[in-house]
């Protein structure tokens, strides 16, 4: 199945009433494709194409099988390249066994920890093209600390100049972010090697991007992210929408970095409610540092 995504300049960014959510993206710009392919349990793997000069990239393959496979769809592309989000073998764990089909992909990652690295990512200065893609890498550290968040645009596209336009209206429409376990729909991943402090930068720099950046997160965890999320916020009516509609669809990705701050409590620690949530009795909400509040959020999500 390949959709392709569309947004009318009309539609009012801020208004949750008007909000939709969508359940498979395969193109989200003119020259531009992404491919979500499931893996393992509920894993996602993707294949990012540029049509323009027809080349390939692969972000997590963990099963590399069942990426060819989807990519024989594109037979006329040439895969250049893997993105690496993390270290862990749900990632990285596909990445010899796809070089070995494939000699010669450039690999990234966040460190040598990555299968078949032969490019570590060190600073957020290292772009990559795909073609007549850029990808701008973010270091998203707290989950792993060599984690690594991957935003694409089409540099081909005008619009795409104007992407850092503060109004983030349709000038960013073509914009793209691979999150792997940082940023998941109504979640973030657990702190396995980095701090609350870790986690908050991660996810400000996510949360910076514009608001129609989609989001290509690494697990299908919505439906327990959302059924968390309304226990923190019980009257966050839009957050039971998408609960219903995760429900419903099964395949969730991807999401926006709009959708995202209205329903994801990792990224609204400033809300009363979410606050609310994690004070103890007689505790000041208010009084609470935003590091607090992550960091007791998380706790209550491990323990959900």
């Amino acid at each position: 199945m390949n959709r392709i995504l569309t947004l009318k300049k009309t539609v009012p960014l801020r208004s949750p009433s008007k909000l939709r959510f969508r359940t498979f993206y395969t193109s989200i710009a003119n020259k531009m494709i992404i491919k979500p392919v499931p893996c393992l349990q509920d894993n996602y793997s993707y294949i990012l194409l540029d049509e323009n000069t027809k080349t390939a990239a692969v972000v997590d393959p963990v099963e590399p099988e069942k990426v060819l496979n989807s990519l024989e769809d594109y037979s006329e592309y040439k895969l250049t390249t893997i993105l690496t989000t993390h270290h862990h073998w749900d990632h990285s764990g596909g990445n010899n066994k796809l070089l070995k089909k494939i000699p010669g992909l450039t690999v990234y990652g966040g460190s040598d920890q990555v299968q078949g690295v032969t490019d570590v990512i060190k600073d957020e200065d290292q772009l990559i093209t795909l073609g007549e893609l850029k990808i701008q890498p973010y270091l998203t550290r707290g989950h792993t600390m060599d984690h690594v968040s991957y935003y694409v645009q089409d540099i081909s596209s005008n619009s795409n100049n104007n992407s850092s336009n503060s109004n983030n209206t349709s000038s960013s429409l073509s914009g793209a972010v691979f999150t792997g376990d940082c940023l998941f729909s109504s979640g973030c991943g657990r702190f396995f090697e980095g701090s609350p402090a870790d986690v908050e930068l991660a996810l400000a720099k996510l949360k910076q991007l514009p608001e129609r950046t989609n989001v290509y997160f690494g697990h299908e965890y919505t439906v327990s992210n959302c059924s968390f999320a309304v226990t923190v916020e019980p009257h966050n009516t839009l957050l039971q929408q998408k609960l219903a509609w995760a429900r419903r669809v099964g395949c969730t990705t991807p999401t926006t970095i709009l959708n995202e701050s209205l329903t994801n409590p990792f990224l609204r620690l400033h809300e009363p409610s979410v606050r609310e949530a994690v004070a103890m009795n007689g505790e000041d909400a208010f009084a609470l540092t935003d590091l607090d509040v992550l960091g007791r959020l998380r706790q209550m999500k491990d323990n959900a």
